[in-house]
């Protein structure tokens, strides 16, 4: 059996997880920004050591290399994508503006529209038309779009979206204009609506198309260094992808529809998530990953990672592929700690890998929650952090949260205990806001902790939020990496098809089901999965009349592809009910004198691929451990001597009463006053309110 490899790349640190048979290794280094690929080369060094081989003997052995990434996400962040331009329909050219009416909060009169990724001089126009029956209204004009590849190339522009209206009933008109772009601007990124979202509504398609068209280009440089990297070490097999819906596929399939990637390193959490969830008997999941930079948020209903299709606002553009549910706050280690007129804030601004934190030692100048942490006594400058890579420092760090007090009124060590609660309020806070939301209660869920930094403040805020149990698997530090590896090949498309329910043409969705059928078939196959291993789903997009979202149904679900049996004549009269019965679940009524109407058919296949196995842990006699030490530190309730516990040293059945320090290898779990912390006999911890 070969080697598996997970790996996510954060803001901070690039996190490692190896799977050879049921056994799991970690690893964690920092992320190197200037090319994200060096960091992973430098991983995969390491883990081969650990193994005892060489690179290339390692890569040789491996089975399967799958990555998630923050490179999309990264570039909408700092806004430093491709030079983007836009031809659309003669009419449409501002669609990409009035965002349907949307606003992110309704009663914010300073809220600034977001910054446009192609501004309206590169925004242009030519005289087109097709019906939405996909025939021929207005013939192209050639002419036009030569001179608008004139204009746009007088403007720099590296990447070019093409999105014309009703262009995913027929493509015709799009497909030309990618010639001539390809023609007139040759080494341009060309991005075309119908191969980047074939459905409608305009918008979702022409915002959608314009975001895969701004990231493409880094994500196509990173991905092709990458490949050619590993290529050259040694490994022989197709690089995998972490996908935003959850699942993988190859570089090949990400390159036609980069956008596929944004979220992608959360995703991976999440699914991590639900795997070890349902195996411990917890099917509803609050998932909270604060690692270096960022803290997600995301939930896990019945044991599923929400990944849905349709009004995905991310970053503040709607990005219509389907994609895990994930919200990110700027609430991280190495999120800054500053005084903003008199009021003292904590991020979004990081301080990354590059310089990092003041206790890195690596040049960092401004205070952090790393740093704050250090002068709180929860993390310790006398053992090896991440893993003994480097060592954390003390100097610079009390000088630097003096001036914070100076500023506030107090002392350095109130500074960062103050630093401490306000990262902790608003990681609370993002969690109220987004459950509410959702109408869901977090106190009737069960938190799962992960992330280099989830379990220093997982328990104070599960507190907060009347949660009463939280897990924190002995993987957590690198939980998005080895969620990864959970993760199953996955290709997940759709066709749009606009008709009322009873007048479907059974030939039609015979067609586009076959189309997306050997679209998947033909990607599998270059991952080396043969028909026979896909498992599909057939399922359809309907909604009442006058209706603005659709909701999605599986209609048939078999194992392998090309499967049309189930398509007959009585194929309306069952969509029907299988769409009531779904509107039912979502919104508790129907409209029981009203026919629906199909907006489109999805495939979503995939191949079963082997996880890491979860132990359910289920609990042994208790018994309390001796700590290694005492450390003076303030969780909360003021500077004390606080016992510190080796985790390395820890078995199952061992409980520890707070307050008190757990420190594993890349992680550090806080047992605050008021919480039990039990070991359970598959190594992982659960945080428990103690009620005694």
């Amino acid at each position: 059996m070969g080697y598996r490899v997970g790996i996510d790349i954060g803001g901070t640190f690039t996190d490692f997880a190896l799977l050879k048979g049921t056994q799991v290794r970690l690893h964690k280094n920092l992320s190197t920004p200037e090319d994200r690929s060096i960091g992973v080369m430098t991983g995969l060094q390491k883990l081969a050591e650990m193994e005892g081989l060489g690179l290339a003997e390692f890569l040789g052995q491996c089975d399967a290399i799958v990555h998630g990434t923050t490179v999309a996400d990264n570039t909408l962040i700092e806004m430093n994508g491709a030079v983007t331009g836009l031809i659309t329909t003669e009419g449409f050219r501002d669609e990409i503006e009035y965002r349907r009416g949307f606003k992110e909060d309704i009663w914010d009169v300073r809220l600034e529209p977001p910054v446009q990724i192609t501004p309206r001089r590169r925004r242009l126009t030519v005289p087109e038309r097709v019906l939405h029956d996909g025939s021929v209204h207005k013939p192209l004009d050639e002419a036009a779009v030569r001179e608008a590849c004139a204009r746009l190339r007088k403007q720099g522009v590296e990447s070019v979206a093409i999105s014309l209206l009703f262009s995913f009933v027929n493509p015709a008109h799009e497909k030309r204009i990618a010639q001539i772009v390809a023609e007139e601007m040759p080494g341009v990124q060309v991005s075309t609506s119908h191969e980047v979202l074939p459905r409608a509504p305009e918008y979702d398609r022409t915002s959608t198309t314009i975001v895969n068209a701004y990231v493409a280009p880094r994500v196509y440089s990173y991905l092709e260094k990458l490949v050619h990297r590993v290529r050259d070490a040694g490994y022989t097999n197709q690089l995998m992808v972490m996908q935003a819906s959850g699942g993988v596929m190859t570089v090949d399939y990400i390159e036609g529809s980069p956008i596929r990637v944004l979220a992608s390193g959360p995703a991976g959490g999440v699914i991590g998530s639900a795997h070890v969830g349902s195996a411990k008997g917890y099917d509803d999941i609050l998932c909270v990953d604060m690692g270096g930079t960022s803290y997600d948020i995301s939930v896990v209903i019945g044991g599923k990672a929400p990944a849905e299709a349709g009004w995905n606002m991310h970053h503040r553009y709607l990005i219509g592929v389907p994609m895990v549910k994930v919200e990110t706050l700027g609430a991280g280690g190495g999120s800054i700690c500053h005084v903003d007129n008199g009021a003292l804030q904590v991020g979004p601004a990081s301080a990354g890998s590059e310089p990092g934190p003041i206790c890195y030692g690596r040049g960092g100048t401004q205070p952090t929650i790393t740093d704050a942490l250090v002068m709180l006594g929860i993390l310790s400058t006398d053992e090896g952090f991440a893993g003994g890579s480097f060592s954390l420092r003390r100097a610079g760090v009390e000088e630097a949260f003096a001036e914070i007090g100076r500023q506030m009124g107090y002392g350095a060590e109130e500074a960062a205990f103050d630093c401490w609660r306000v990262v902790n309020a608003n990681m609370s806070q993002g969690v109220r806001r987004i459950t509410a939301g959702k109408g869901i209660d977090p106190s009737e869920m069960v938190m799962l902790a992960y992330g280099g930094n989830g379990p220093v403040f997982a328990a104070i805020q599960a507190e907060d939020l009347g949660i009463e149990r939280v897990l924190v698997p002995k993987a957590s530090p690198t939980f998005s990496a080895l969620g990864t590896l959970v993760a199953n090949p996955s290709i997940d498309e759709e066709r749009s098809y606009i008709v009322p329910v009873m007048s479907a043409d059974t030939a039609r969705l015979t067609a586009m089901w076959q189309d997306l059928s050997d679209r998947a078939v033909r990607y599998f196959k270059a991952a080396n999965f043969e028909p026979d291993q896909i498992t599909a789903r057939y399922q359809m997009n309907m909604r009442y009349p006058g209706q603005n979202f659709a909701l999605t149904f599986d209609v048939h679900v078999g194992k392998g592809l090309g499967d049309s049996s189930f398509i007959d004549d009585a194929i309306s009269t069952r969509a029907i009910e299988l769409f009531n019965r779904r509107h039912q679940e979502e919104y508790g009524h129907i409209r029981e004198h009203e026919l629906p109407e199909i907006t489109g058919v999805r495939l979503a296949s995939f191949v079963e691929t082997p996880s890491p196995a979860v132990l359910k842990g289920t609990s042994v006699a208790p018994r309390t451990p001796e700590p290694a030490k005492l450390r003076r530190a303030n969780l909360g309730q003021g500077f004390s001597g606080t016992p510190i516990y080796a985790g390395a040293t820890l078995a199952p059945g061992h409980e520890i009463t707070g307050p008190a320090i757990i420190e594993e290898t890349f992680t550090t779990i806080v047992v605050y006053g008021g919480w039990r912390a039990v070991v359970d006999d598959a190594g992982d911890y659960e945080l428990v309110r103690d009620r005694t």
